[in-house]
């Protein structure tokens, strides 16, 4: 099940929601305001593998450190 992270057109709160089914996305409302203004924004993806992540395994940065999020700023 998916989580996605919505913005409320009328009161700019940004949450985060579990959708089960398509046609619950339908019936979201914001948690502050209550209007179904919403726009779905872009979320970020995170996995570990066997609960914990390898810093090896991460790619490097141009300015020669780990990064913490790869392919987010461009350079990778």
């Amino acid at each position: 099940m998916p989580i996605y992270e919505y913005l409320c057109a009328d009161c700019g709160t940004k949450f985060e929601k579990l959708v089960r089914r398509s046609a619950d996305a339908d019936t979201l409302v914001c948690p502050s305001c209550g209007q179904n203004h919403l726009q779905q924004e872009h979320s970020t993806f995170s996995a570990r593998a066997n609960g914990a992540s390898k810093s090896a395994d991460m790619p490097s940065c141009p300015s020669g450190g780990r990064c913490p999020t790869p392919g987010m700023c461009g350079m990778n």
